[in-house]
Parts: C-alpha cells; structure tokens; sequence
C-alpha cells in the first residue's frame, strides 16, 4: 500500500453524473459534478432513461476534467471506487463500466463501493469518525440508523417501512405546486410559519428504531384535496411547517431513542436530506444532551450524491481489502447487513 492513497471515484446513483479524486480518504483533490435537475423537472422526479443518457454524455468528459484540477495523471492514481448500488441500474451501469474501463486499462485495482456508506464516509472530511459510531443516514430513497461497531462495519437497527423522509418531502412539494426537488424549498418556508395543522407522527411512540412517513404524506395530500373540494384555502407555508415538524420530531425521537440504547462516540448525519437547516439545528440541540458524543454533520455541499464520498468510502474499502473483479455488475438493491438478519 502506498504511503499516500488516491483515488478515483465514480458516482453515478441517481441523476447526477460525479467523479472526484479523494486523497487518503480526507482531502478532495478534485470533484467535478455534473447536475441533471432541469431534465427531470418537468416530469417531477428522475425520468431513468433520461438519466442513464445523461451519464453516457458526461462521465468520461468529468473523469478528464477531475484529472486536470487534480494535476495528476492516471500513473498518480491508487485505485478506482465506484458506486455499485444501490440506484438506478441504468445509471448505476454507466459508472460501473467507466470505473472497470479505466481500472483495467491503467491496471489499478477496482473498489466497489455501497452508495449509503458513501452518504457516511462524508463525514471524515469533516473530522476522522471514531467508533463506534451511529448515523442518522435520510435521503430520498432511504431513512435509516446505522450503527457501525468499528470502521467498515455497517448495520441497519432501524428504517423506514415505506416512503423515506426525502420521498415524502418531494410528494408533499408536488401536491403543493412546488417545483422538483422541493425539499429546500419546504425547509425554507417551514421556518416563516406555523405548526398548525394537526398532522400525524408514524410509528413515534413505538419501542423501536423504525419510521414511517407515508400516512404523514398522505394525510398533507387529503388535506390539500379536502380543502380544495371544499373551496378552503390551506396556508401553504404553515402547511410546510406543520409537515417539517411532524418529520423531524419522528427522525429526532427515534434517534434520541437509538443513542440511548447503544452507547457511541460519534454520530453522523448524512444523505440528501441532511442539509436540511431544521434537522440540523434539531440535532445539535438533541447532541448537547450527549457529552461524550461528537457530532458529525456531513457538509451540506456534500449531502447530496457526489463522488467524493465515494473516495471516502472507496478509500475505507480498499484498507480493508475489498476488490472488485472484472465481472462486476451494478445491483441496485445493494445494502447493509440488518439486525434482524
């Protein structure tokens, strides 16, 4: 092992088409990112066949554009990370096949890569996660408590048993008339109105580390189609607010409960949603309780998919030994042991 690793990565999970360089899985040499928002918009979520054309376009063009902001050649390079799942198969195909191209043709060892421990990994660009740890990992496909023992070592104790919390704000936002993705946009009004509206909190007195947003969804959505066959008119920023609160008391009860239960020494916050400014004041008043704790939000640059948590993970990946070989193929439902497994 070389005395300085670096690593190029791939991500290419969803509609955003990444490639970094990460430098002993700390240090962002380069992270070029190539957004897909405005195809997707008018459709009001990720079109797949949409986004795996886009990935086609873009990724060879940021893999040389990484290189260059670098100053480095593909000689300089350690190993190759790429997202292997979960995703989109179509998108995730796509950095599959770049990473295991260029991999071969350099002769660099390939590093498969599991999306959420990507999301986690973030988090060393902040500070080194001490272990053990535990994460609150939310985005728009997944809302999950990961615990993790020792470094490499990921286990679900709890998620959602339907929508995630990203999925139901992105819903909530459509039936609101508000454009896609409209989770920042709920973030910002819920914090200029009021929690009025009595809506549901899923599953919160359960003694268990699960969630449950979908009968929160559907009840902001009845409310809306209740009111308009009504004539009534819903004030859509207390509306935001009301929602915004029922999902963060559920994510911060249930998260309160985990650090009870399993005594850590960091706790990490990470994926989409992550960057949501009421989660994140939520828990660093929720960790002020929790002395020995330190908290490690993932920067809100970095939340959402990009491929220098790839490199992070990447580089966590490769000391451990973890190698793919040249049939290495995209899996889509990719993910964590479980605690009931």
């Amino acid at each position: 092992m070389t005395e300085n690793r670096i690593i190029m990565a791939f991500e290419s999970s969803a509609d955003e088409t990444s490639v970094a360089i990460v430098k002993n899985g700390h240090e962002i040499l380069s992270l070029e990112t190539a957004t897909q928002i405005k195809s997707h918009q008018r459709f009001g979520g990720i079109v797949p066949e949409v986004a795996s054309r886009h990935h086609i376009e873009q990724v060879t063009i940021l893999a040389d554009a990484a290189l260059e902001d670098a100053q480095l050649t593909y000689a300089d390079l350690t190993a190759i990370a790429v997202t292997q799942g979960p995703g989109l198969v179509g998108a995730l195909l796509i950095g599959v096949t770049a990473a295991k191209t260029i991999a071969w043709a350099h002769n660099l060892p390939l590093v498969p890569v599991i999306h959420l421990a990507g999301h986690i990994s973030a988090a060393n660009f902040v500070k080194p996660i001490v272990y053990p740890a535990l994460a609150l990992m939310v985005s728009g496909g997944h809302t999950e408590l990961v615990l993790m023992k020792a470094e490499y070592d990921y286990l679900v104790i709890g998620d959602t048993q339907d929508d995630a919390a990203g999925e139901s704000y992105d819903k909530v936002g459509r039936t609101m008339g508000l454009k896609y993705p409209s989770g920042k946009t709920i973030d910002t009004m819920a914090h200029q109105g009021q929690d009025v509206y009595h809506l549901p909190r899923p599953m919160l007195s359960e003694d268990n580390f699960n969630f449950s947003f979908s009968g929160l969804k559907s009840a902001v959505i009845n409310l809306l189609h209740n009111a308009d066959q009504r004539g009534e008119v819903i004030d859509h920023t207390n509306l935001a607010t009301s929602f915004q609160a029922a999902v963060l008391e559920v994510l911060l009860t249930k998260t309160r409960h985990a650090l009870n239960a399993y005594p850590v020494k960091s706790f990490i916050v990470a994926g989409g949603v992550a960057a949501n400014h009421g989660l994140r004041d939520g828990l660093t008043t929720l960790l002020a309780d929790f002395k020995t704790v330190t908290y490690l939000p993932v920067p809100i640059e970095l939340a959402g998919d990009n491929a220098a948590m790839i490199g992070a993970a990447g580089d966590i990946a490769y000391r451990h030994g973890t190698r793919g070989t040249w049939d290495l193929n995209a899996d889509p439902t990719l993910e964590f042991a479980y605690l009931d497994d």
